[in-house]
């Protein structure tokens, strides 16, 4: 979704975002946008290794089988 902005776009959002909260708030609402963006960031890092981690012991547990028969 963020990929379709491009460079007017960024540029319309900052602007509208100058209007609406001023000069002095921007700085603090870019540093808790990124942190949470952050966040967001390292939360899905960690699902996404519990999955594939649970997907190779899916994949071990298959090989025993087949190794059984």
């Amino acid at each position: 979704m963020l990929s379709n902005i491009g460079v007017p776009g960024l540029i319309l959002i900052l602007v509208v975002a100058l209007v609406i909260f001023g000069p002095n708030k921007l700085p603090e609402i870019g540093r808790a946008f990124g942190k949470s963006i952050r966040e967001f960031k390292k939360a899905t890092e960690g699902i996404a290794d519990d999955i594939k981690e649970e997907i190779k012991e899916d994949i071990k547990e298959a090989k025993q089988i087949d190794l059984k028969k």
